[in-house]
């Protein structure tokens, strides 16, 4: 099915395989993408298998009420899909378009110190998750430097994020360090 693999270059995940979708090899993919369909923009993916990414072409997609569904080169039955369940879909990060002005990557905000309007280091964006509805939240866990050991959860929203500089490895927030 998917013989050669890709050496170490740097892979942006833009969503998972859930589950095999009807008996022909398809399968449902659940895409981290805003719209979900920008996963579709890329025909070639690799997916991460036993810890090893492989690349695959995609040959057809169906939108679906609840996302997607997506037939995979070489995967032709319904035990070669369930066989990718929670296998994670990349693409080379070279590969993404360029962001516009003040838009960001997920990938970019991970790992920056968070500091709010007081200078208080409250820790480091340990990931970013959809809270569901289109709300975005920071996962902030602590670092070096930070004012307690706390874990926050910190809304991902232009009132609360008021400055995000990749340069300095820092995102400015207006949030109390006791929330």
């Amino acid at each position: 099915m998917l013989a050669e693999q890709v050496d170490n270059q740097d892979i942006t995940v833009l969503g998972k395989v859930t589950t095999a979708f009807g008996i022909k090899g398809w399968v449902k993919v659940y895409s981290y993408t805003d719209p979900m369909t920008n996963i579709l923009e890329y025909k070639s993916w690799l997916l991460r298998i036993n810890g090893q990414w492989k690349p695959v072409k995609v040959v057809g997609s169906k939108l679906q009420t609840k996302g997607l569904a997506v037939a995979l080169e070489g995967v032709n039955d319904r035990d070669q899909a369930l066989a990718l369940r929670q296998v994670e879909i990349g693409v080379p990060t070279s590969d993404l378009p360029e962001p516009d002005e003040d838009e960001y990557y997920w990938f970019q905000l991970e790992g920056l110190k968070v500091v709010n309007t007081q200078g208080v280091v409250l820790g480091q964006v340990e990931e970013l998750f959809d809270s569901g509805g289109g709300n975005q939240v920071l996962k902030v866990g602590p670092c070096e430097g930070s004012i307690d050991k706390a874990q926050r959860l910190i809304p991902y929203a232009e009132a609360i994020v008021l400055e995000v500089d990749l340069e300095s490895s820092e995102i400015q927030v207006d949030w109390e360090a006791d929330f």
